[in-house]
């Protein structure tokens, strides 16, 4: 994994795009083609947006020698997925209105819009402006959306730390003026040459990045998934600072074993006030010492595991000009959602919503985008997105609850506790049909998979047993797979690897069990061990525990050994 070699072609692309602007302009003013070139693609992410085609229709259409079905997935940069319902109900009628009529809520605390055709962008995204959302860096090789733990009534200093994620999206922005020139028709710079990117330069980083904040006991946000993950500190109701994990990430390249998914090594403590400033130094880091030769080695976590992570605080330690201190104690219990109505000591209620996979739709009788959107016009709080795909109407005044409650009941809206405690640990990537790089099925299918699971899990008594269950259609991780207790990443049509033994706390990464099976092999495999684990486990152990205990997979005790064989 030499950073030696030559710079990769979307190196050449960022340095020569003039700060992001390419012909993005020229190339969304015409209409001949419904895409855009494949090199002006890759500067599109950083405004927020892929080209897609939909997949379904690919194969008619290439018999028919029509082009594919572009359009284009918009994503919103909303730092720790707070959101108003005036720009909710922006994102519900920009679905309707240019997109496929569903808003999809992300597994990093975002909307995401699909369906936009390209003559529709600029009018989408200066809409969502009014609406004060962008789109700005929520794709491309910058810091992506900031996450935070999202439950409101987790601390008494949970606004601060939401405060902190919100101050590191702003102070990690790109400040190029591209976006705003391109879809807001700002005035143009009259000479690029003299704008700058003081945290980022020309070429911005070597791949993307991401960050989270967690509030211990709960990870909900995976914080060891994280490119930098802040762990909040709190004593006597007091934010006191953040322990912080540098170099996690997900995913990785079927058939390459040099590629890996890893956990964020502890880097230690810094004071609440300094977090920004500790953000910018790490960051910088992976902008000076990344891979920008070969992509797929590129991410932090490479740049972490080849330096090491004490060369990496010398490093931090430097650009700071002061030192980050020693880790404090901190433990977490659990990961995922708590469902159902949460009363805040303030007077407040927060609501959460069982969204599966999250995606907002009217589907089969259930009516849940109308439903929200009826909350959303009657409701005066936030909603929170949360790192799970699913929804909290928060802040909700005693006067209000009863209104939100009638709208709740007369839509059935559930916080999912009639499903069983899989599936409301389940997540799933988009997949099929609009993600270029899906070779396999993931929303659409993992539904049905857990009807056949719950089966299962009902003959062994085990409904109520929460195990983390979590699908991918590629092994680029947008799911988090490798934190799933239970865990299946395409291969191909109708085929997965499926992963066991990552820790419930989502603090130990899962094993490759079984390659290549489809869905009757996969319920073969289940079934005995759900089996043996209804049987066997000791009190209060875990899935993922279990299976390692029992010698059913080996533990990965460390990124680097994700590919080692199983036992069995």
């Amino acid at each position: 994994m030499s950073t030696s070699g030559k710079p990769s072609e979307t190196e050449h692309i960022k340095q020569d795009s003039s700060y992001l602007r390419g012909r993005l302009e020229e190339f969304f003013q015409d209409h001949i083609s419904a895409g855009i070139p494949d090199d002006q693609t890759k500067l599109l992410k950083f405004h927020g947006s892929y080209m897609q085609d939909d997949r379904d229709l690919r194969e008619e259409r290439r018999k028919q020698k029509l082009e594919p079905a572009y359009q284009f997935m918009v994503r919103v940069r909303l730092p720790a997925g707070v959101a108003t319902p005036e720009q909710w109900l922006t994102m519900d009628r920009l679905a309707d209105e240019y997109g496929n009529g569903t808003m999809k809520l992300t597994t990093r605390q975002t909307f995401q819009l699909h369906g936009i055709l390209k003559w529709n962008m600029k009018t989408s995204l200066q809409q969502m402006n009014e609406a004060l959302m962008d789109t700005i860096a929520a794709c491309g090789d910058v810091n992506r959306n900031v996450m935070c733990a999202a439950n409101p009534s987790q601390s008494d200093a949970h606004r601060k730390v939401y405060d902190s994620a919100a101050d590191i999206s702003e102070r990690l922005l790109p400040k190029t003026r591209a976006y705003h020139e391109i879809w807001l028709d700002e005035e143009k710079l009259i000479d690029t040459k003299e704008e700058q990117e003081p945290v980022y330069g020309k070429t911005y980083l070597p791949r993307k990045f991401k960050i989270g904040v967690a509030v211990p006991p709960s990870n909900d946000v995976d914080i060891y998934s994280q490119d930098i993950g802040f762990i909040a500190i709190i004593s006597g109701g007091r934010l006191l600072g953040y322990n912080i994990l540098v170099g996690g990430g997900m995913g990785m390249t079927h058939g390459d074993e040099k590629t890996y998914p890893q956990l964020g090594r502890m880097l230690g403590f810094v004071p609440a006030k300094k977090a920004v400033e500790a953000a910018e130094a790490i960051l910088t880091v992976q902008r000076d010492y990344g891979d920008r030769s070969e992509r797929k080695y590129a991410r932090f976590k490479y740049t972490v595991d080849r330096l090491g992570i004490e060369t990496v605080r010398n490093e931090v330690n430097e650009r700071l000009g002061w030192e980050v201190k020693p880790a404090k104690p901190y433990s977490f219990e659990r990961n995922g959602d708590i469902y159902g109505w949460d009363d805040h000591k303030e007077g407040l209620s927060h609501l959460t919503l069982f969204i599966q996979n999250g995606r907002i739709a009217d589907s089969g009788g259930y009516e849940l985008k109308t439903a929200l959107k009826r909350v959303a016009e009657v409701h005066d709080g936030t909603f929170r997105l949360t790192p799970n795909q699913n929804v909290i109407i928060a802040d909700v005044k005693p006067e209000n609850r009863e209104q939100i409650e009638a709208i709740v009941s007369e839509y059935g809206l559930t916080d999912g506790c009639e499903n069983s405690a899989l599936r409301r640990n389940s997540m799933a990537c988009v997949a099929f049909p609009t993600c270029g790089l899906a070779m396999a099925e993931s929303e659409r299918y993992l539904p049905s998979l857990i009807d056949k699971l719950e089966d299962m899990l009902d003959a062994n008594g085990l409904r109520e047993e929460e195990i983390i269950i979590r699908m991918t259609g590629c092994p680029n991780g947008c799911a988090r797979p490798s934190l799933g207790e239970i865990a299946f990443i395409g291969k191909g049509p109708g085929t997965y690897n499926m992963y066991l033994g990552a820790g419930f706390k989502g603090d130990r990464l899962n094993k490759l069990y079984r390659e290549n099976i489809g869905e009757e092999q996969i319920l073969q495999e289940l079934q005995p061990i759900f089996a043996s684990f209804a049987k066997d486990k000791e009190d209060g152990e875990r899935f993922g525990d279990f299976v390692i205990r029992r010698g059913i997979i080996e533990a990965t005790t460390d990124g680097i050994n994700f590919h080692e064989k199983v036992r069995s």
